[in-house]
């Protein structure tokens, strides 16, 4: 079973839960969004940062269990930018990619922390660049497993874009509960996971923190 978290830290305030968060769920992989990537410790307990975005003002960064897996390559990508990016606060890299192999299976898949574009933006924006983020974490192999997990600021007409993914060959797992909850007007779904090769067990909503998104607990296991 592969345990990955997301988590939105809404900047950086609640980076001080990150070691309890690992330990009280025996995490695997780890995806951060809206971090201070020059605030972040190599090590949280077992995991090891494989890598972090530099452009950003509030970045993302992953880190991973390295007796685990091995991680074999890191990029990151900057995605089609909403009118927000360029005038308010540019965000240069939505995206980061890790290559892992699975040490006790050998299977190889990558994964990605993704931070779409703002409500500002629109839908339309967002399912471009979640599909250029799909294409972008292909080209870095894995076996055509990939698992891309973050916020993806699509809290309406999800399933407008859970029909579009599997006409892609992707799948979109929501969480049992809303994972944004600050404002009235704005309550959902916002962080969910979007899979290729593996099978979604779950999504779970972990409790609140500091932040004004709540974590998620993705569960997967290989199709093959």
């Amino acid at each position: 079973m592969l345990r990955v978290i997301s988590y939105n830290l809404r900047k950086h305030r609640a980076s001080r839960e990150l070691l309890k968060l690992t330990q009280d769920f025996d995490v695997n992989v780890l995806c951060l969004q809206e971090c201070d990537t020059t605030d972040l410790p190599p090590t949280l307990g077992p995991l090891h940062l494989a890598d972090s975005t530099k452009g950003n003002r509030l970045g993302l960064a992953m880190y991973y269990h390295k007796d685990r897996f091995t991680a074999l390559d890191t990029n990151t990508f900057a995605l089609k930018k909403s009118l927000h990016d360029y005038v308010l606060s540019p965000a240069h890299e939505r995206l980061l990619g890790v290559k892992l192999v699975d040490n006790e299976t050998q299977h190889e898949l990558v994964v990605g922390s993704f931070h779409a574009a703002p409500l500002t933006a629109t839908n339309s924006l967002r399912r471009h660049q979640i599909k250029a983020g799909h294409a972008e974490l292909l080209t870095m192999g894995g076996e055509g497993m990939t698992l891309m997990v973050g916020d993806f600021n699509y809290p309406f007409f999800t399933k407008n874009l859970i029909s579009h993914l599997k006409e892609t060959g992707y799948e979109l797992t929501l969480s049992n509960r809303r994972t944004y909850t600050r404002y009235k007007v704005f309550q959902g779904h916002f962080d969910f996971a979007t899979s290729l090769g593996l099978n979604i067990e779950s999504v779970e909503t972990l409790p609140r923190g500091e932040s004004d998104h709540l974590p998620i607990l993705v569960s997967a296991e290989y199709l093959n």
